[in-house]
């Protein structure tokens, strides 16, 4: 097994906590794991994308050039990586916020609402979940629940009460692949 994966929007919508999250998902697994985070000087609106890296063997490079999926939740980001996924790759698109690539059909594109799900939820700030999810139901690199079960490794103690909202996000996310997978 070996999974590429980059995650990619702007700084605020959480995409280092959602590497953070998969990664720690995957040591709970006892998997070989790598998160390389890159981002602007600016804290929010700059951009921010990270690599993680999933494999049962040992891992050569912390960079991808051609990832296996591309998670964006905006479309700068989008834009940015999207002709770099690998062929009959997957690109998960925040399709609350971007429009899907029109040139990439060697691809599989799923769009999420994840904002629009997440307001639902409870929070816009949790679409970033909604995506990981979707990606966890769709690409199965790890199970669903080793990555709750290291929500409380990843998120600081002062957010521990908000785990229970980033739950049930993962878990719509989740459910939302299923259904779609059940209409293919």
């Amino acid at each position: 097994m070996h999974q590429e994966v980059i995650m990619a929007g702007t700084g605020g919508q959480g995409i280092m906590i959602m590497g953070q999250l998969l990664a720690h998902a995957a040591v709970i697994e006892d998997k070989n794991v790598v998160w390389f985070p890159s981002y602007g000087p600016e804290t929010r609106g700059g951009t921010a994308d990270c690599t993680v890296i999933i494999s049962s063997d040992e891992i050569g490079s912390p960079v991808t050039s051609s990832p296996d999926t591309l998670i964006a939740l905006g479309h700068p980001m989008l834009d940015k990586f999207a002709s770099s996924v690998k062929r009959e790759g997957v690109i998960l698109v925040n399709s609350s916020l971007a429009e899907p690539p029109k040139d990439r059909e060697d691809c599989k594109i799923i769009c999420i609402r994840a904002n629009d799900i997440a307001s639902e939820i409870g929070s816009s700030r949790i679409a970033n979940m909604v995506m990981l999810g979707a990606f966890l139901a769709l690409v199965k690199p790890v199970a669903l629940d080793s990555a709750r079960k290291a929500l409380p490794e990843v998120l600081p103690p002062r957010r521990h009460d908000l785990i229970p909202l980033n739950d049930c996000a993962l878990e719509r996310g989740a459910k939302l692949i299923e259904e779609i997978l059940a209409h293919v």
